[in-house]
């Protein structure tokens, strides 16, 4: 081997061993950014899966209370379906009282709403059919306990039920529809205490 030859011999070897090196140290580079991306990627994996689980809880949770939300609401309408209902068959029971029973109460609503002044009383031509032969003396009697007076008159009021009084032109609507309005939240809530207490 000449001497040329070895010195290109030994070129050859440095570069050999220089390209070895310089490959070895970016494999390294290469595995170091490798491995960084891969912590970063499972960095990335971990609070996604993190905000995905907090997401759906949440989600869960406006689920749960829409829910309820809305049981609450369908509960809360069928109970005021209910006392509606209760109030009302109330009212048509005592409409549909027997004779003695509807004018029994009748007197015991004249002796609330009647004044210590002097008027009149009207009822419906149904009414006036059947009152008993009595009724207009116990009109007397409590308009007379309370320090006035009513006259019964004859002639009859377009009214379904009840009775309406005059005091010096101004009527009081004592009809059981009236009544049963005018307490309509008084009367529900003794329903519902009733009911669901």
């Amino acid at each position: 081997m000449t001497g040329l030859e070895k010195i290109t011999d030994q070129i050859q070897e440095e570069a050999k061993a220089s390209a070895a090196r310089r490959l070895e140290a970016a494999q390294k580079e290469a595995d170091a950014i490798l491995a960084e991306a891969k912590e970063a990627c499972a960095a990335m994996e971990a609070e996604a899966v993190e905000k995905n689980a907090a997401m759906k809880v949440n989600y869960e949770g406006r689920v749960k209370s829409s829910a309820e939300q809305q049981r609450r609401t369908a509960l809360l309408r069928a109970k005021q379906e209910i006392i509606a209902d209760v109030v009302e068959e109330a009212y048509v029971t005592l409409k549909k009282k027997d004779t003695q029973s509807y004018f029994l109460t009748m007197e015991k609503i004249l002796k609330t709403y009647a004044l210590a002044e002097a008027g009149e009383i009207y009822f419906s031509k149904e009414d006036l059919d059947r009152m008993p032969g009595d009724f207009e003396k116990k009109i007397t009697a409590v308009a007379k306990e309370k320090g006035g007076s009513l006259v019964l008159k004859k002639e009859p009021k377009a009214i379904a039920d009840g009775f309406v009084l005059v005091y010096g032109g101004v009527e009081e609507n004592c009809t059981l529809k009236a009544l049963f309005d005018a307490k309509k939240d008084e009367l529900q809530d003794k329903v519902n205490a009733i009911l669901f207490s």
